[in-house]
């Protein structure tokens, strides 16, 4: 299956990055791929006081144009994030969406993970005062595939991706708007880790450039695969990474390393809560 991570600078102006985020995935269909990923928070990145404008439902305005591109090319596209309106709250839910080739949801995942982060004097950030965290862990099949869906931040809780792994995942989405500041010594490391750990091909999209509140993101959106290589890396800029996943030799890792299959399952479940 050929697939495309979409990697792009967000702004505050909603039409123009979803309109962005089309003309993209429409060139990574152009190349071939079947599966496009687009990153985190494809609708906005600005200040938290422009959220309350821009959130939407779902479906809805902003959803409904990547539901309408699946349609149209036959194509499987994870709606990297959108900011998703909650009834009656003023926070949203970070939200990503998968759709299949008819351009119908096929799986809806909120995320987890918030990141609360103050360090004096230098940083103070608090995703939960926005953003209502999610409850669920979330898989979908993808012409015979099982994926797992995960969001950015949670790549730092391994114990997401061993469970969707236990659940059959051999793909694992994994949208973010990494910033630059941890992702040059992280970002990759954690995909890689997260891929080998789990014997699963790893498709990280994430945003790129510097926001208007100076928040400076990565990018280097990569495809890894199950033995921890990097299949292919986004370069600075928009554009996309693209590569063909090898499920034979997804299986052949697994039988030949069978981490997943030696694990002791039952002794963990017993001290982990």
């Amino acid at each position: 299956m050929q697939t495309a991570v979409v990697q792009l600078h967000i702004g505050e102006d909603v039409e123009q990055n979803i309109s962005r985020c089309l003309e993209l995935a429409r060139q990574a269909i152009a190349a071939g791929a079947e599966l496009i990923v687009l990153p985190e928070a494809i609708d906005y990145l600005g200040s938290d006081a422009g959220v309350p404008a821009i959130k939407s439902s779902i479906p809805g305005p902003v959803i409904n144009h990547i539901s309408d591109l699946a349609k149209d090319h036959g194509v499987w596209i994870l709606a990297g994030s959108i900011h998703e309106s909650i009834p009656d709250s003023p926070r949203t839910y970070n939200t990503s969406v998968l759709f299949d080739r008819s351009g119908t949801e096929v799986a809806r995942y909120r995320k987890l993970h918030l990141y609360d982060v103050s360090i004096p004097g230098k940083v103070e950030f608090k995703e939960s005062a926005t953003t209502a965290p999610g409850s669920e862990i979330v898989t979908a099949d993808i012409d015979g595939h099982t994926a797992g869906l995960s969001l950015c931040y949670d790549i730092r809780f391994p114990e997401l991706y061993r469970e969707l792994a236990s659940r059959g995942a051999e793909i694992v989405f994994l949208p973010a708007a990494f910033t630059l500041f941890t992702g040059k010594d992280h970002w990759e490391t954690l995909i890689r880790a997260r891929a080998i750990e789990n014997q699963c091909f790893m498709l990280a999209s994430g945003q790129q450039g510097v926001s208007s509140q100076g928040l400076a993101t990565y990018g280097r959106s990569m495809i890894v695969d199950p033995w921890g290589t990097v299949l292919a890396t986004a370069p600075d800029g928009d554009g996309f990474a693209i590569a063909n996943l090898d499920f034979a030799n997804l299986s052949r890792i697994r039988a030949e390393l069978p981490s997943l299959a030696n694990r002791r399952r039952e002794v963990f479940e017993q001290v982990l809560v």
